[in-house]
């Protein structure tokens, strides 16, 4: 029996040629964006972090750049041309843009050669200190017990006592010297370390993966080199820019009280303990190597508070 054709028309409506139906995807196939992609993502709209890599970039490429693009021989002296202003100053000159200091060394030489020893010292006494500290907290954390009652008290001795009258009493020991400096401040920062790994350890030590590592017959140090450091070295970077400022800070400090870095080498403290007393007639003595050094320490703080936020976004306040 067929239909008239006003019927046939009403019970099939012709369907548009060009018609889209949209198609909706999964969750479980939609594209998933890798821990690297994200926390790259994060960084280049994270402010601080890109502020302070950039500082500290253009610092850290200016000091090894400086046996190039020095001027002078930062310990050549010419006690002729010494005090000489900077450039922005009246009778500041082009051939030593940053002026010379007590003895007529140029101080944008000095400068760019502090900044090598500076980070030298930054990095050297993070690596020390992390290596010491990094190694007590994933014993203390991953074996408990009695492990962990001894090195909580290590660490406890260690809070107890203060840096930098400890530095100030071992450097005057032993006498101040680049060597001297590297390990006091390596052997004193480790507690923050410490203290991190630790605590991030313990929450990690329970967790799956780790006790199928266990049920697959791992040994206790290739778990905790192969499924908990890993885990925790987000946190170990966090803390190793942190210990770094603090190192360089340190150093500074050292310097300044004459035992830390001795002459000639051009370490920003020194410069700045060489130009006290010239502080009211000549300020820029110690404001250029003052402001070199804020800006290094602020970089590196920067820094790390941005690698903070990246990589554990949901602990941010």
């Amino acid at each position: 029996m067929s239909l008239p054709p006003d019927t046939a028309a009403l019970a099939a409506p012709a369907l548009p040629q060009n018609l889209e139906v949209p198609i909706e995807v999964p969750a479980a196939l939609a594209p998933v964006r890798s821990p690297t992609s994200l926390a790259l993502r994060r960084g280049l709209h994270h402010g601080g972090f890109l502020i302070g890599a950039g500082i500290l970039g253009l610092i850290v490429l200016a000091a090894l750049a400086a046996p190039l693009i020095a001027p002078h021989d930062p310990y050549a002296q010419d006690v002729s041309r010494r005090l000489i202003p900077p450039i922005w100053q009246a009778k500041g000159t082009w051939d030593h843009v940053l002026g010379t200091d007590k003895l007529g060394r140029d101080y944008l030489s000095r400068l760019l050669y502090g900044g090598q020893i500076s980070l030298l010292i930054g990095i050297s006494a993070a690596l020390i200190s992390g290596v010491i500290g990094t190694v007590l907290g994933l014993c203390a954390g991953y074996f408990g017990g009695w492990v962990d009652s001894v090195v909580s008290y290590i660490v406890t001795t260690r809070l107890a006592m203060p840096v930098v009258l400890v530095a100030l009493a071992m450097a005057s020991l032993v006498g101040g010297s680049l060597k001297v400096v590297v390990l006091v401040l390596g052997f004193l920062l480790w507690d923050r370390f410490a203290v991190v790994t630790r605590a991030a350890t313990q929450q990690i030590r329970n967790q799956d993966f780790v006790s199928a590592a266990r049920a697959a017959g791992l040994t206790d140090l290739r778990i905790i080199g192969q499924e908990i450091l890993p885990n925790i070295l987000n946190a170990l970077i966090v803390v190793a820019t942190l210990e770094m400022a603090h190192a360089i800070l340190l150093e500074a400090a050292l310097s300044f009280l004459g035992l830390g870095v001795q002459p000639p080498l051009p370490s920003w403290g020194l410069m700045i303990a060489e130009g006290k007393q010239y502080m009211f007639f000549q300020p820029w003595v110690i404001t250029i190597p003052g402001v070199a050094l804020l800006f290094l320490v602020l970089a590196i703080n920067l820094l790390g508070d941005g690698l903070r936020d990246i990589t554990a976004p949901e602990g941010r306040n």
